[in-house]
């Protein structure tokens, strides 16, 4: 899956997770979307809600709150053209069908929320724009995220499901990190994530153990920003940076290599052995098991290949622990 110029294929991509912690301030979020790019994050994302599209007229506390951080349209656009000048992908959850079309224009990649796994409309409208779909799997089941999916994939999306545990902040023992293979095994060719909640940053790197290769991590400039929840389990710039820099080392860690790598090499030419002579033996003696021993380093015969040698004549005198050969009893390669 491509995210804007990052390609999951090749790395990790690395989200920084603006969401709401711009609490409404258009002048914060662009200090966090170029905190973000300097601390090496592949992608920003904000969140598009419109809050009497989202919540009904009776909550009035929270609709009061989704207004005050609410983002227009245009001060989207200009954050999006700002990640973008940055290098970053720019990628936004929309919580209703007209912000999706609002979007389209803006976005590298579509994020649905949990909370709106099951809202095929949602993921349909997505999907249609052909924009890739990432979706945060969180409160749902195995059959649920294959569900999620299909909607998307029905309408030629690329999609990635993200394990995700809806819980602010998710504690540890919570983080269901294995649902990753899990995920991945139930949804061949989809490309799999995850979206953190939990505090730190180590379930981040774990997850790319796992298999992950999309993650979200909230952040903020500071934790103590504000009295915002998201405030304190989302990744500062200095966590960021981290995250990335062990991100990065995790997938070298990771990364195929034949049966000895080049950092093995000199280690393998000392360690290894060679077929010796176990004594001293005349020409013309007739190698038995008893004649052959094996001793570092390996710029001989390597062992397993006894049986080359055993019974057949020596062609000269060797001395006790002189390495043997292929010639030594005649016989030419």
């Amino acid at each position: 899956m491509r995210i804007g110029a990052a390609d999951t294929a090749r790395r990790v991509v690395v989200v920084a997770e603006i969401g709401n912690n711009h609490e409404g301030d258009a002048g914060l979020a662009a200090e966090m979307v170029a905190a973000a790019a300097a601390a090496g994050a592949d992608a920003v994302k904000l969140q598009a809600i419109e809050p009497r599209r989202l919540v009904r007229p009776t909550e009035a506390e929270r609709l009061a709150q989704l207004e005050r951080f609410r983002l227009s349209p245009e001060e989207l656009a200009r954050l999006a053209a700002q990640a973008h000048d940055a290098g970053m992908a720019f990628l936004c959850t929309p919580f209703d069908l007209d912000a999706v079309a609002r979007l389209e224009p803006l976005v590298d990649a579509y994020k649905i929320a949990s909370g709106d796994n099951d809202l095929d409309a949602l993921i349909r409208a997505c999907a249609r724009t052909g924009r890739p779909v990432l979706i945060s799997m969180g409160m749902t089941d195995a059959a649920g995220a294959a569900h999620a999916v299909s909607v998307a994939a029905a309408e030629g999306a690329e999609v990635a499901a993200l394990h995700c545990v809806s819980a602010y902040p998710t504690p540890a023992q919570d983080a269901a990190l294995r649902r990753i293979e899990e995920l991945a095994a139930a949804l061949p060719g989809v490309t799999i994530g995850y979206s953190d909640h939990t505090l730190g940053i180590d379930a981040c790197v774990l997850a790319v153990a796992l298999g992950a290769r999309v993650l979200e991590k909230h952040f903020t400039l500071r934790h103590d920003l504000s009295s915002f929840r998201d405030h304190r389990l989302s990744a500062d710039p200095g966590q960021l940076a981290e995250l990335v820099r062990r991100v990065r080392e995790a997938e070298a860690m990771l990364a195929p290599v034949g049966t000895t790598s080049d950092a093995e090499a000199a280690t393998a030419a000392a360690a290894r052995r060679s077929i010796v002579a176990a004594a001293d033996l005349p020409a013309g003696h007739v190698l038995a098991d008893g004649d052959l021993w094996w001793l570092r380093p390996a710029d001989g015969m390597a062992p397993g290949r006894e049986a080359e040698l055993l019974g057949r004549a020596l062609a000269r005198d060797v001395t006790a622990g002189e390495p043997l050969d292929p010639a030594d009893v005649g016989i030419k390669e």
